[in-house]
């Protein structure tokens, strides 16, 4: 939970921003189904990650390459349900993303308009650049 003097109704992006800028500690944690994000809510956690490690942790395979975005929507979905202040980020699962940036905005849209999370979350490097420009130059991206 942030270790923050003022009491947060409601996490944003432009919350996180003024925690960081005002070197406020901003708490994470992993969650993938209501219950435990409800908890994780109420706990005072800043943001919420709907992992791909659902992939390991609920579905039990050996790695996270073969979570889907549909599967990925669906966990989302269920914590976003069980959340009321927490900003929830959700990650684009391998596949989703890396073929160009057309793609991941279709990914990002579908993420965010099916599940209401908030933000999403994407891992490579410079191999991906593009991908990075195209989703933080949209107005949408708060």
């Amino acid at each position: 939970m942030s270790n923050s003097p003022k009491k947060y109704t409601r996490i944003t992006t432009k919350t996180l921003a003024e925690m960081k800028s005002k070197g406020e500690k901003i708490s994470m944690l992993t969650a993938y189904d209501f219950t435990l994000a409800g908890i994780i809510d109420k706990a005072g956690i800043d943001v919420i990650l709907v992992g791909d490690s659902a992939s390991n942790v609920i579905a039990g395979h050996e790695t996270t390459l073969p979570i889907t975005l549909d599967q990925m929507i669906y966990h989302a979905s269920n914590v976003i349900r069980g959340v009321k202040r927490a900003l929830v980020v959700v990650d684009l699962p391998f596949g989703s993303y890396q073929a160009d940036s057309k793609e991941a905005l279709r990914s990002s849209i579908r993420i965010m308009k099916e599940s209401g999370a908030h933000a999403v979350k994407l891992e490579g490097g410079s191999e991906i650049q593009n991908v990075y420009f195209k989703l933080g130059s949209l107005s949408w991206v708060t």
